[in-house]
């Protein structure tokens, strides 16, 4: 039971990025440069939220500070370490520098940045089901202008919608391998699971706080301050009602 609840809330996570967005491409551009800030901004709120107010406490109930802040610092590490690589991109805006990126690496990358968050979602599962929730919905806010983004490279780059909605839902599936895989891990070695929890938690800040939030600062991302942090806040207060 608790594997299908991993597997259904990764995909709920990483595919609800691609069944919103590729409506949001029938829009015309300048609507989809209206809505995607708001997105961003939103989904900063679910990341900062559950990272700081559901993984890291829950990290804690298991581990001392210095182990689990440690976990935490080296999940932000780890993923500055992969953005290095080139082999993790983050694009929510046509002018993005990940529009020079192939169309095969950012697919390539787009599945990597997927079984981590299913991952992620299976590790909080298998923690408690209201984590898995709120989990999810942190991936999906995120995932949503994500795809945004890489729909409209796929399109710049030749393909055809059809083609770049299949290529982007199998990239998204990889979450489930994400989420089987630590389930499988977790039974093998379950004092694991708050690490994984504290390294997810060091992920979705350094997501939110290097990538995110510099974003909003851009002139064509930029709506206003008041806008964003309403949007930012109300993102913080879903996590805290659920």
């Amino acid at each position: 039971m608790e594997l299908l609840a991993a597997v259904g809330l990764s995909l709920v996570g990483s595919g609800s990025g691609v069944l919103i967005a590729s409506p949001l491409l029938l829009l015309g551009q300048r609507t989809r440069l209206q809505l995607v800030p708001g997105l961003i901004s939103y989904a900063v709120g679910t990341l900062l939220g559950v990272a700081l107010l559901a993984l890291v406490p829950e990290a804690l109930e298991s581990l001392e500070s210095p182990e689990a802040l440690g976990a935490l610092l080296a999940g932000i590490l780890g993923f500055f370490m992969l953005e290095k690589l080139v082999i993790w991109r983050h694009c929510h805006t046509a002018d993005c520098e990940a529009h020079d990126t192939s169309a095969a690496l950012l697919l390539i990358g787009g599945g990597l940045h997927n079984f981590t968050d299913g991952a992620i979602v299976g590790a909080a599962v298998l923690t408690s089901l209201p984590l898995g929730l709120t989990t999810a919905l942190a991936v999906a806010a995120h995932q949503i202008p994500q795809e945004v983004g890489d729909f409209a490279i796929l399109l710049d780059a030749g393909y055809s919608r059809t083609r770049a909605f299949v290529l982007n839902a199998l990239s998204a599936s990889t979450c489930a391998i994400g989420a089987i895989a630590v389930y499988g891990a977790a039974s093998w070695t379950p004092t694991a699971l708050p690490y994984v929890l504290a390294v997810a938690a060091g992920s979705f800040l350094y997501v939110a706080m290097s990538d995110l939030i510099p974003g909003l600062h851009r002139e064509a991302v930029d709506q206003g301050a008041v806008h964003q942090v309403v949007l930012i806040a109300a993102g913080v207060a879903t996590i805290m009602i659920l």
